[in-house]
Formats: C-alpha cells, structure tokens, sequence
C-alpha cells in the first residue's frame, strides 16, 4: 500500500521533514516513490512547500496520506 508520509532529516533538536510517497512497508527513512514537499516546523510559523498537482495526482492513484500529512495538506 502506497501512503504519503514525512520523512525525517536535520540535526538533533531541528528536524526538517520531506513530504514523500512510500510504500507502508518500508522504512520511515527508507526508499521513496517521489517527493512532493517539505515541511519546516522550526519556523515561526510552520514553512510549508507542496507541489499541490503531484498530491492530487497520488491520491487520485490511490495513495492514503497519513493523518499529519492530512492536516499539512489542509493547511496548505
């Protein structure tokens, strides 16, 4: 199963996420289908960068976004 999903990168105490679409089997920072975003909750307020086709288009395929990635989505 295809899910859209964060992966984490950054230092300790300063995460910086990508938006990424995985398959659910793998791991959290394993091997990705394609990244469509990044999300930077160190800023004030929360930086968030998403290519809104590529979402639309994975979820139209079938792909199941996590309920964070859900709320990032909205909110975007």
């Amino acid at each position: 199963m295809v899910k859209i999903r964060l992966q984490r990168q950054g230092k300790k105490k300063a995460p910086f996420y990508h938006i990424v679409v995985a398959d659910s089997r793998k791991a959290r920072d394993g091997k990705i289908i394609e990244q469509i975003g990044t999300y930077d909750p160190m800023t004030n307020p929360a930086t968030i960068n998403l290519d809104k086709e590529k979402v639309e288009k994975w979820i139209k395929n079938g792909a199941k976004p996590t309920d964070t990635v859900k709320k990032l989505i909205e909110n975007a």
